[in-house]
């Protein structure tokens, strides 16, 4: 590997991180990558920059090569497992959770996936994709530990409201928070029952058209983690924008970043 590459390749205390969770969770195998370590670069660099995969310098490796094995472990879920090892591996702190979705605009080539049956709409629900007053794109929705990294995520189209995927994400909590936090978009006396059934204490305002509810501004304040969650993932261009044709792919994409960001921690 030359200079160049191994400038963008991972550097050697990053990949010790991430190399013993990648071979936990990695599907079964014929056959051993020639390098894995530059083929995961490849992925990494070209979600970083939101580059075509044919745009993968040379250096990294044939870019098919990195393609089809981001793709195949999409499909086979690896992303999600290796996610799931790094929260492991940093410990999710649940002294609090936090919710919250973002819109992520579509680009033109995230249109087209394969119908396999389906009418254009069922296609297009399917992938998570859809026409919001912000154009065509995706409703992104995390739920978040205490210290700001991503737990899990939930994929709607762009027009969809975020609170019918919260009790999908409060699905993938392991434990019970003290504490669910979450903007007035999932003001519901219904969703905060079942934060209350859970055995949490919810700390979401209610809407201007609402009568006043509990919540606590020494609570609420510290909502802007999440926030700043989504600015950190947004620096990944193709996280920012949705360049990827399946719901499954994309989420592949955010669960990559969020791996990296736990493995900052």
């Amino acid at each position: 590997m030359t200079d160049r590459a191994e400038n963008r390749a991972l550097p050697d205390e990053q990949w010790a991180r991430l190399e013993p969770l990648i071979a936990e969770c990695r599907p079964p195998h014929k056959t051993e990558h020639h390098n894995l370590r530059r083929t995961i670069a490849a992925i990494i660099w070209r979600h970083k920059k939101g580059a075509p995969w044919r745009d993968i310098p040379a250096e990294l490796g044939p870019w098919w090569m990195a393609e089809q094995t981001f793709r195949r472990w999409s499909r086979h879920g690896v992303w999600k497992r290796l996610l799931e090892l790094a929260q492991a591996r940093g410990g999710v702190e649940l002294g609090m959770a936090f919710l919250d979705g973002t819109n992520i605009r579509a680009h033109h080539k995230a249109a087209g996936a394969a119908r396999n049956g389906r009418t254009v709409a069922q296609r297009d629900e399917d992938e998570g994709l859809g026409r919001s007053r912000g154009g065509f794109g995706t409703k992104a929705c995390a739920i978040v530990d205490a210290s700001g990294r991503a737990i899990g995520f939930a994929l709607a189209p762009g027009q969809a409201h975020e609170l019918p995927l919260a009790p999908t994400l409060l699905a993938l909590l392991v434990a019970i928070p003290l504490w669910i936090l979450g903007d007035r978009g999932y003001s519901s006396h219904a969703f905060r029952e079942l934060i209350w059934n859970l055995g949490a204490r919810p700390a979401i305002p209610p809407k201007r058209n609402e009568a006043p509810v509990a919540c606590p501004p020494w609570i609420y304040t510290n909502r802007n983690r999440v926030e700043r969650f989504w600015n950190r993932l947004k620096e990944w261009r193709a996280v920012a924008t949705r360049y990827e044709k399946t719901a499954c792919s994309f989420m592949g994409v955010l669960c990559i970043a969020a791996t990296m960001d736990w493995l900052k921690a």
